[in-house]
């Protein structure tokens, strides 16, 4: 497959579908998703002779091995200078497991406008657009000038699971602004939620199926959980909800509890997930559950709990008056023939973790479906519209 598409070498600048072809044949799912799985060592390398090959200062962070990034810096005139605004272009390298897809995941096949495969729309084909746009404005801005700043492409691991490609590059490299590729519908997304996952731990005291009143039974310690839990979301949906993200959420997403049918449960454990607005903190929402449960224990004989935060990110809001936001939008508006419309996202991306960084960014991507399903696509039109409003405001931004 890979010997009949682009090459790494191949110095044309190719169509974007292509380069995103020759991505979906490479196996790059995600090991911590599912155990021995390839991973992004291959489709990282891969990128980075391409960039390599157009003249990019190329670095390879691999803090946990087998999981590397790539980032790609084209330096501009400004370099030594201090002038002129480096753009970041970020796009994530691993795709999700491929074990119920239907077909061949890995096939690249081209239909009714669309190319079907695993990591097309999520995200492989942000980063094939980010590729081409980068290697586009690298050569020559408007008038045949060099760019004045930076571009920098940051093509990551693991943003599927842990975000620790995002992470490792922001601990190396900033931007004056960002650009995440994730898929949009060539919309601007200009906010979307966070998250945090909680383990809750309920002790209770075994005893005789025939005897419940000898102990405390942390399932039924379970139930008040969740009647606190539904008090709280008539709470979150009784305030005025954001204006493109709704309401917050708090839900249970798994339980497990019991020992045998004859015994009260000696402990119930249960994930809790709460998906956050701007402005509320992980801190903050552990702190709301655990006022929840204190009030459970002052209030219920035997309630006993354990609460531990698993995984927390913070929620991801841009400022429409940024310059970067402006140059995407006005750049956007000549590819599309139209003002491209604005967003909020339930999910969460890595644009959480690059605001957080201090770097002003929003998302915008390809347009298609079927992400993490049995069947996924990317519209083609979108991803050449995609690398095509890419260049465009890298020529704006960094000029």
């Amino acid at each position: 497959m890979l010997d009949d598409l682009t090459t790494p070498d191949d110095l044309t600048t190719p169509d974007p579908i292509e380069l995103l072809r020759t991505l979906i044949a490479i196996d790059s799912v995600n090991p911590d998703l599912v155990p021995g799985a390839a991973g992004e060592a291959r489709i990282a390398t891969w990128c980075a002779d391409w960039l390599a090959a157009r003249g990019f200062e190329v670095h390879r962070l691999e803090e946990r091995p087998g999981r590397p990034s790539i980032v790609g810096v084209c330096r501009g005139t400004g370099a030594t200078t201090g002038a002129g605004r480096s753009l970041m272009l970020n796009g994530h390298l691993d795709t999700v497991g491929v074990a119920t897809y239907a077909g061949d995941p890995f096939t690249a096949e081209l239909r009714d406008g669309k190319i079907f495969g695993r990591g097309s729309f999520d995200m492989l084909g942000g980063v094939a657009a980010i590729l081409v746009a980068a290697a586009r404005a690298s050569v020559v801005a408007p008038g045949g000038n060099g760019l004045t700043g930076d571009i920098i492409v940051t093509l990551v691991a693991d943003e599927e699971f842990g975000s620790l490609g995002t992470e490792e590059v922001l601990r190396r490299f900033t931007a004056d602004a960002a650009i995440i590729a994730e898929p949009s519908g060539l919309e601007l997304t200009l906010a979307h939620r966070g998250f945090a996952w909680f383990e809750l731990e309920l002790t209770g005291v075994a005893a005789h199926g025939s005897q419940p009143e000898r102990g405390v039974d942390a399932i039924a310690h379970a139930a008040r959980v969740f009647t606190a839990l539904d008090a709280l979301r008539e709470r979150l949906e009784a305030t005025p909800p954001h204006s493109t993200l709704g309401h917050g959420t708090v839900r249970v997403s798994m339980i497990s509890g019991g020992d045998d049918a004859a015994t009260v449960a000696a402990s119930c454990t249960m994930t809790l997930e709460r998906r956050m607005l701007p402005g509320q903190s992980p801190p903050a929402v552990e702190a709301e559950l655990r006022a929840l449960f204190d009030d459970l224990a002052a209030t219920v004989p035997g309630f006993r709990f354990e609460l531990r935060r698993l995984v927390a990110r913070a929620a991801f809001e841009a400022d429409v008056d940024w310059p970067i936001v402006q140059a995407l939008q006005s750049s956007a508006t000549r590819v599309l023939g139209r003002a491209p419309a604005h967003r909020g996202e339930p999910f969460w991306t890595d644009a959480g973790l690059v605001l957080a960084a201090g770097i002003p960014c929003l998302v915008f991507g390809v347009d298609g479906g079927g992400a993490h399903a049995d069947e996924e696509w990317a519209d083609v039109a979108s991803v050449r519209a995609l690398a095509a409003t890419l260049e465009g405001t890298l020529r704006d931004f960094c000029a």
